[in-house]
């Protein structure tokens, strides 16, 4: 009797033992618990940790609470500005009500990604290209909006939207490409007409603070040829400038006027005084004249009934 009593207590034992194991469930740190009873939910979420719970009644449900990484397919669609891009982006959601994302929706994963996939569409339409590819920051922040609407109530929050990549037709890049050249030597030049500005300014008070000191342009004139000197060259070039021999005919014409001027009259021997003796002794050439014994000779030659020389070879004939 003794041992079927005991017997019957170590067979419950293990049945009790069986039966607790098998309402046994482990909740991991980065999870909650949902409990369900008899389809419905338990009022209480399960901590990580040991959970117990009645089985066959109970159902227990493990949510991830952890940051979840979704990419976002690639949407085709037309800009504002009708231009056909190819848009990517990624999402970052976590789930901070465990029981909304088991009541409320079949699954939150899914529901996430085709709520973005339509989200970036509408971006994409409502946005320029130029929005789309400078303007990110304010795209993104619009993006998560749209997408964070409707999953409060999904019990998911949406951390953080980025778009990754804009694909452009290779015509457009062609474009977009000479249009940047072209930008580029737009500014290039204007950076060269002010530089070239600014150097004649420099210049044009370099010239008037020479023409205010004329040692200066010497001084000048000095250090370009030591800069040339100092490379060796076999070959040196002088320039003189048009302002000093200027100033050596002006001193040189005081001298020449006092020369002319002397009592004797005599003339010294300035090179436009050598020059003008030079034209003095040039042969003048003599205007043909008449000849001789023309008009009133003649008419004198035949009332005295002598005849007159009529030319210079007549000059040379004795008189008859």
């Amino acid at each position: 009797m003794f041992q079927e009593l005991l017997g019957a207590i170590i067979a419950a034992g293990a049945v009790g033992l069986v039966y607790m194991s098998a309402g046994m469930r482990v909740v991991k740190q980065y999870e909650r618990g949902v409990v369900l009873r008899l389809g419905r939910l338990r009022g209480e979420i399960r901590s990580p940790g040991l959970a117990l719970i009645v089985p066959v009644v109970d159902r227990l449900y493990k949510v991830n609470m952890q940051i979840v990484t979704m990419p976002v397919p690639a949407q085709e669609g037309i800009t504002r500005d009708n231009v056909t891009v190819r848009v990517d982006a990624v999402v970052y959601f976590k789930v901070v009500d465990a029981a909304a994302a088991t009541i409320n929706v079949e699954d939150y994963r899914f529901a996430v990604s085709q709520m973005a996939q339509t989200s970036l569409r509408s971006i994409i339409g409502k946005s320029d290209l130029d929005d789309l590819l400078s303007n990110r920051e304010k795209l993104n922040q619009g993006l998560e909006l749209m997408i964070d609407s409707p999953a409060i109530g999904w019990g998911v929050q949406i951390d953080r939207v980025e778009i990754k990549d804009v694909s452009l037709p290779d015509a457009m890049k062609r474009s977009m490409a000479r249009q940047a050249e072209a930008d580029r030597e737009r500014r290039a030049r204007i950076i060269n007409a002010d530089a070239e500005l600014q150097a004649s300014r420099k210049l044009a008070e370099a010239a008037q603070q020479m023409a205010d000191t004329p040692s200066a342009l010497q001084l000048r004139l000095l250090q370009t040829v030591m800069a040339v000197a100092a490379e060796k060259n076999s070959t040196l070039v002088l320039p003189i400038p048009v302002e000093l021999l200027r100033f050596l005919e002006r001193g040189q014409q005081p001298a020449a006027l006092a020369e002319s001027h002397q009592p004797d009259g005599t003339t010294g021997s300035h090179p436009a005084d050598a020059g003008g003796e030079l034209r003095q002794s040039e042969p003048q050439q003599s205007e043909p004249q008449p000849p001789v014994g023309t008009g009133d000779a003649q008419q004198s030659a035949a009332v005295d009934g002598t005849q007159q020389p009529t030319g210079i070879g007549d000059s040379a004939a004795p008189r008859s």
